[in-house]
């Protein structure tokens, strides 16, 4: 895809502070809202037009694209990629996302995308988020149309995350792997491509500026906090289909 210089840039890249002890990104102040940006309108989150917009992709510009690299996270960029799964309800579609096992070395109990490293054998990055996401969730490459991917992310972590998107047929059977996995849900696409929910946050820390987005979503009584780079991605999918 082609970037071009159609959209604002943040003032800051975003950060992931996972490996910050005692932080809880919940608690950090919310700086602002964005309330003012228009949301995708419904008609374009159909699968047709998802299937459209990916065939032919706009000029854009990625909003969001590097985290600071964390002081513990001294090795060299991983090659990764992460599964954007758009499921078709018949309600309207939603993103699929999981929420990371406490006892995971990077992103532990994090929302996220399913996903991971590339190993030697993936022909691209799709056939590496494609077979991450059976592993980690059973979701078998059979009932995902792929529809193509956004800008590489680079997680404080060193992670060079390619997000790639695809539909996802409603009647998929979950077979979460527990040691990955500790819970799955859905958001409804619209929520997530409408900017009065994504919410900033600074915080000042280990002598740098760090800025982040949070896209939190009441899940009955339940908060599914989306934040770091899951959410940096999903605004990303947002200035594509918005372009």
């Amino acid at each position: 895809m082609n970037p071009a210089s159609s959209a604002p840039a943040v003032s800051s890249v975003i950060a992931s502070l996972s490996a910050l002890p005692n932080f809880d990104p919940r608690a950090v102040p919310v700086a602002g809202v964005d309330d003012a940006l228009p949301p995708v309108p419904a008609a374009a989150l159909a699968p047709a037009a998802l299937r459209a917009r990916f065939a032919q992709p706009p000029a854009w510009t990625p909003e969001v694209r590097v985290d600071p690299r964390l002081p513990s996270s001294a090795r060299e960029p991983t090659r990764a990629a992460v599964l954007v799964p758009i499921v078709l309800r018949d309600a309207g579609p939603t993103v699929l996302l999981t929420e990371r096992t406490a006892h995971l070395s990077n992103h532990s109990g994090q929302v996220a995308f399913p996903g991971g490293r590339a190993d030697p054998g993936d022909r691209d990055a799709a056939a590496t988020a494609l077979r991450e996401t059976m592993e980690e969730v059973g979701i078998a490459a059979a009932f995902i149309d792929v529809l193509g991917h956004l800008s590489t992310y680079v997680t404080g972590t060193a992670f060079v995350v390619t997000p790639v998107v695809g539909l996802v047929r409603a009647d998929y059977e979950p077979r979460p792997n527990a040691y990955e996995v500790a819970d799955m849900f859905e958001v409804p696409l619209e929520f997530l491509m409408n900017p009065a929910h994504h919410r900033r946050h600074v915080l000042d820390t280990q002598g740098m500026r760090r800025e982040w987005f949070s896209m939190p979503y009441q899940d009955g009584g339940r908060e599914r906090f989306i934040w770091g780079a899951t959410a940096g991605m999903l605004r990303n999918l947002y200035r594509f289909l918005s372009a």
